[in-house]
């Protein structure tokens, strides 16, 4: 596909230096449905990227949308902060029929602002409240957001650079195979716990991700993940599961911890839970956790009812029967049986892949590879970020409701672009 660079002028002339995946993709997208969005000049591109996690159900999903117009036709609440409204009722009774129940888990839910790293500061600040302590500890290569209490638990030096003022009362650990299996999980972690001279402060909680999706497609074992478990149980800590990417179904189950057969004091999920790339999300938590004073955490757009409307209509079409999280089983086989041949190929180059569900990452000894075979992608017509702290790494976020057909496309693309880019 031959694209001509659109007239950026208004985006460069008038638009902040911030501005980022415009870089990647130079085009001035018009519309867009399912896994595919359309430029203003005709160009359709396939979308392995899902507005970064935020669109499971694709673009403008028909379920959601009728039930989103239906909402707005009806003059339904828009904006209500914290006021009981029949959007929300509606959602948090599908919320609780469709995915708490079924999990047995008993979770407080709480509407902080709409974004991810919304959701993070008001897990901090509720570990911090419960156990009267300051530090929390996170993992090498973690990102859980943008604004300061989050970036302080966040290892990409860039990011954290961009506070400019110290980040402080977070300690990082090492992630699941940081040390390449040399050194048993958690050795250093439990000698700093138990030394009385070590420095590291008594933490109130530890947050993790189950899958690094921001530091390259990182992959936490479950048992892993069930020994972290044990360790804040034991150590008096709380645990976060940061599920804001991985969550709502991108791994299989709706929780991506679930396969671990663990239950997090506190869960933090945003992206796709409004279903629709509308802004919301949740901060899930133990009853017992729950010591907030009325207003104690707030903010304006907590209650944005629109989002629970396709929230609700996304959970009653597609977590009702379990067959989502067996359709994204099928299709990450798909991917992983793509990506082994791709692999298989370009062996010599150092390819390798890994990934869960419906999230996978691809790499190559050439750290500089990944950015050269994702621009081509785009030449081609597949939409695909990088992730990884020197974006190293190849990233897939397709939709959940990706066809086998379009998933066989985009992943006939990427070969394509690999072998053009060797």
């Amino acid at each position: 596909m031959t694209i001509t660079p659109p007239a950026l002028s208004v985006f460069e002339t008038l638009e902040s230096e911030v501005r980022s995946y415009c870089r990647s993709w130079p085009a001035v997208f018009d519309h867009a449905q399912g896994a595919r969005l359309t430029d203003e000049d005709g160009h359709t591109y396939l979308d392995f990227f899902a507005g970064a996690g935020s669109l499971n159900y694709g673009h403008n999903n028909p379920v959601l949308k009728r039930a989103l117009i239906d909402y707005i036709e009806r003059d339904g609440i828009t904006h209500g902060l914290d006021m009981a409204t029949t959007a929300k009722r509606a959602f948090l009774e599908s919320f609780q029929n469709n995915v708490l129940r079924p999990r047995d888990l008993p979770y407080k839910v709480m509407f902080p602002g709409p974004t991810g790293t919304n959701a993070v500061e008001a897990a901090l600040k509720l570990a911090r409240k419960v156990k009267g302590r300051e530090s929390i500890v996170s993992f090498t290569n973690a990102f859980h957001g943008m604004s300061l209490g989050s970036l302080a638990v966040t290892g990409n030096a860039f990011k954290r650079a961009g506070a400019g003022i110290p980040l402080v009362h977070g300690t990082p650990m090492p992630f699941d195979n940081y040390l390449d299996g040399r050194v048993p999980d958690f050795l250093w972690f439990e000698r700093l716990l138990e030394d009385q001279g070590s420095g590291l402060n008594q933490p109130a909680a530890v947050i993790v991700e189950t899958v690094q999706g921001e530091g390259g497609i990182n992959v936490a074992r479950p048992e892993w993940l069930r020994a972290l478990s044990d360790l804040c149980h034991r150590r008096d800590m709380l645990l976060i599961v940061d599920d804001i990417q991985m969550g709502c179904g991108r791994t299989g189950a709706f929780f991506s911890f679930e396969e671990a057969g663990i239950a997090p004091d506190i869960v933090t999920l945003s992206k796709s839970i409004s279903g629709y790339g509308l802004p919301m999300s949740l901060c899930l938590f133990k009853p017992e956790l729950d010591i907030w004073g009325p207003g104690e955490h707030n903010g304006t757009f907590r209650g944005n009812n629109p989002a629970f409307v396709t929230a609700a209509a996304a959970l009653d079409a597609y977590w009702a029967d379990g067959q989502m999280e067996k359709q994204t089983l099928a299709r990450g086989e798909q991917i992983e049986q793509a990506l082994l041949a791709i692999c298989h190929e370009h062996a010599r180059l150092g390819a390798q892949f890994r990934g869960r569900g419906l999230v996978w990452g691809m790499e190559f000894t050439d750290k500089s590879r990944a950015v050269a075979v994702c621009a081509r992608a785009f030449e081609l017509g597949l939409l695909l970020e990088t992730s990884g702290p020197r974006s190293e790494v190849v990233k897939l976020l397709p939709p959940l409701t990706v066809t086998p057909e379009e998933l066989d496309e985009g992943l006939r693309t990427l070969a394509r672009a690999v072998r053009e880019t060797a």
